[in-house]
């Protein structure tokens, strides 16, 4: 399965010293993930290859029990090579490897 979407960059605010960075799934495509038949992973996460502009790399996406979604991690790497700041948009590709 791959989705394409648009969202913002947040910081994750549950640690002052937090430097991770993420943008949402959809609620839609959320869910449409979710329904896939896949094997069970740690923190009920779903392994992905993701695409920011010309960065692309493996990693996985988590379930936020707050917003009902998944979230993906932005790597600083990414971050920097892509310009993308906290507040910022970004446009991202999605193939899901579990499925």
């Amino acid at each position: 399965m791959i989705v394409e979407f648009e969202g913002e960059v947040f910081r994750w605010d549950a640690r002052d010293d937090a430097s991770w960075y993420f943008t949402s799934v959809p609620e839609e495509l959320s869910a449409d993930i979710q329904e896939l038949p896949r094997p069970p992973r740690g923190f009920g996460s779903v392994r992905v290859k993701a695409r920011v502009g010309g960065s692309e790399w493996a990693t996985s996406i988590f379930p936020d029990k707050q917003s009902g979604t998944y979230v993906l991690p932005l790597k600083k790497k990414v971050r920097d090579a892509e310009q993308l700041e906290d507040g910022g948009p970004v446009t991202v590709r999605l193939e899901v490897l579990d499925a």
